[in-house]
């Protein structure tokens, strides 16, 4: 795990002192090494987290002649085979590390390199000689990458606030990312909350040439359910999973794992079986389940290490977290997940965990049906429609809600795990300059269209692999465990597992009321308990509406200090709009967007925008960086 920035220029040589300042804004995501390159058109920084071959594996690597100069973020977990093949192609190596071998790929396939790689990566490899610079993000998008174009300048990296040192750099809020961000709870467009910063899509490759950007995909999902019984599928799962955690495991340092009370954690740390496995909660009931992973490591003979976390440390860390999330995110467990990540840090440089499971098996209960509603949905449309419209018409009533999504499609519908405001009510709360004649169905229906002919779980899934898990649960898991120097490893993200769940049909994917992802619980039955495998599906529960309920943080957020930048309505101020939220009995989602949101957008985005300054090295989550 690592961090790179650079940028290209026609023109005007690159500037080191800006590049080491750029490379300086990610030095929490490599803090064992650092290196430059520049060269009359292109600026490349690195920062480095090792684990292969410690003492090489110095970036940006260069190839033996001088031509090719890559950066990497990442791990490919099939680079020994790789490298052999490369071997009896006449390549020779240097070094014993992945970053080497993805250069000699590159030389050798050129950008059909990546369609070989088996992990999680973002790369650059600038041709020096034809000026040119390639870039690839990995298939499901677990590593980041940010680009922008700006003039004659090509900026590229892995958080997209390493480019504010660039005096070129045009910081310019988008404010049509304002409108999704309040439906989706993140950042829901391609273009990011910079205006004219853009993320490369997963699976998506680029190549800068003449100051033009070419971008193309080189990698697509689809489901091709087969009819294997489920337990010759319980069977290969577990042997898929069980090889990616040995793969995922490749590392010359120790690698712990992220343990909570749910099967999938809870099956990583069986299978990997590592010295040590991290667990944090709140003192609230309901809210912490490092009890459940405490027992669990006492009957596999596993060593737990665990932490309350304090309402007091939630609230003074916000600022902080959200320095290094980059962009706005409103999703309540970044907040665990940081001091999740702080916790292991402590110990370890990398840690396996169970990000994945959910989207690929279908874990979530929101893509499924209860046997009432399936029932319900068998009645004729048009009827459903109809009762559905009177529904709309009614005040609120037990059902209410069931009633009017029966009537209505997939496709209108469902937008994924998080719908905080819809349309109306998003451009309610904005001002007039900050509202988009987009909907957020403009954002999901090129999605539902590429699986038009699949059933409804299939769709959601499929939204789910090109929104929810890049967009939220990837990005928040790689800025959390960054802000820590720890690298995120999961497992079930790989090719190998994904080959096996896309051939899981719907019809098998759950079992009573409640039961989710079957075939995987069943793999996991002859490696956990009976209870672990059976437990439900939790999150990671947050008790921040509770915390706002009593006194002390009820006047809190009533009296946080925003620093709005003029995007709400004047009459929905930072201290009034999520106490307003939480007696209208919104969910904590819809609280933290009222009750943080000026705060979110404006500390972060108008504090570069306007030209603040960079926090100090002693960065330490505690306070408000000096950013903002």
């Amino acid at each position: 795990m690592c961090g790179f920035t650079g940028f290209t220029t026609r023109s005007t040589p690159p500037d080191g002192g800006v590049l080491r300042a750029m490379g300086d804004v990610i030095r929490h995501r490599g803090p064992d090494d650092e290196g430059y390159y520049t060269d009359e058109h292109c600026g490349i920084a690195h920062r480095r987290l090792s684990f292969l071959d410690l003492s090489n594996g110095h970036q940006p690597m260069s190839s033996a002649d001088g031509r090719y100069i890559i950066a990497y973020n990442g791990e490919a977990y099939n680079y020994r085979e790789l490298r052999e093949e490369l071997i009896a192609a006449g390549h020779g190596f240097t070094t014993n590390c992945d970053t080497e071998v993805i250069l000699h790929g590159y030389m050798e396939w050129g950008p059909e390199v990546t369609k070989r790689l088996r992990g999680m990566f973002a790369f650059v490899i600038w041709d020096h000689q034809k000026r040119e610079l390639y870039g690839a993000r990995d298939p499901f998008g677990i590593k980041p990458f940010y680009y922008a174009t700006m003039g004659e300048l090509f900026f590229f990296g892995s958080e997209c606030k390493s480019f504010l040192p660039h005096p070129g750099f045009q910081k310019e809020l988008n404010r049509e990312a304002l409108k999704f961000y309040l439906t989706f709870q993140y950042s829901a467009l391609n273009e990011s909350f910079f205006k004219n910063v853009f993320r490369l899509l997963p699976g998506h490759q680029l190549l800068w040439r003449d100051g033009a950007v070419e971008l193309s995909s080189y990698h697509s999902f689809s489901f091709a359910p087969d009819q294997t019984p489920l337990d010759q599928r319980a069977e290969n799962i577990r042997r898929v999973v069980t090889e990616s955690v040995e793969a995922h495991q490749l590392s010359d340092v120790e690698v712990g794992a992220f343990l909570s009370g749910g099967v999938d954690s809870s099956l990583i740390a069986a299978l990997s079986r590592p010295d040590k496995t991290y667990s944090v909660g709140f003192d609230r009931k309901g809210f912490n389940e490092t009890y459940e992973a405490q027992a669990l490591c006492k009957e596999l003979d596993l060593k737990n290490v665990s932490r309350i976390i304090t309402e007091e440390e939630f609230f003074s860390a916000l600022p902080a977290i959200q320095y290094y999330a980059d962009e706005p995110n409103a999703n309540l467990s970044t907040v665990p997940l940081y001091f999740l990540s702080q916790l292991a840090a402590k110990d370890v440089k990398a840690v396996l965990s169970g990000e994945g499971a959910d989207e690929l098996f279908g874990g979530y209960m929101s893509c499924h049906t209860t046997p009432v509603y399936r029932a319900y949905r068998k009645l004729p449309q048009p009827l459903r429609r109809a009762v559905g419209k009177w529904a709309a018409k009614r005040p609120p009533f037990k059902g209410r809600g069931h009633l009017i999504e029966g009537g209505q499609t997939v496709e209108e519908n469902f937008l994924g795990q998080a719908f905080i405001f819809d349309n109306e009510e998003a451009e309610r709360v904005l001002k007039p300059s900050y509202r988009s004649p987009m909907t957020w169905r403009d954002i999901t229906a090129p999605y539902f269209e590429a699986v038009k002919d699949a059933d409804d779980l299939t769709k959601k899934q499929y939204l789910a692999l090109h929104l929810w898990q890049p967009l939220d649960i990837l990005r928040k898991a790689d800025r959390m465990t960054m802000a820590h120097s720890l690298e995120l490893r999961v497992p079930y993200l790989d090719r190998e597992v994904w080959k096996q769940a896309r051939a899981v049909p719907s019809s098998q994917k759950m079992r009573g009321k409640n039961i989710t992802k079957y075939p995987l619980r069943l793999a996991a039955v002859p490696l956990l308990p009976d209870d672990w495998v059976k437990r439900e599906k939790k999150g990671f529960p947050v008790p921040f509406i509770a915390w706002l309920r009593e006194e002390k943080y009820y006047n809190w957020a009533k009296d946080f200090p925003g620093v709005c930048g003029g995007v709400l309505r004047p009459e929905l101020s930072a201290g009034t709009v999520g106490p307003a939220l939480l007696r209208q009995g919104k969910n904590p989602p819809q609280v933290i967007h009222g009750t943080f949101f000026s705060d979110l957008v404006s500390g972060l985005f108008s504090g570069a925008v306007r030209g603040g300054t960079l926090p100090s090295r002693n960065l330490t989550g505690t306070g408000r960086p000096p950013f903002y």
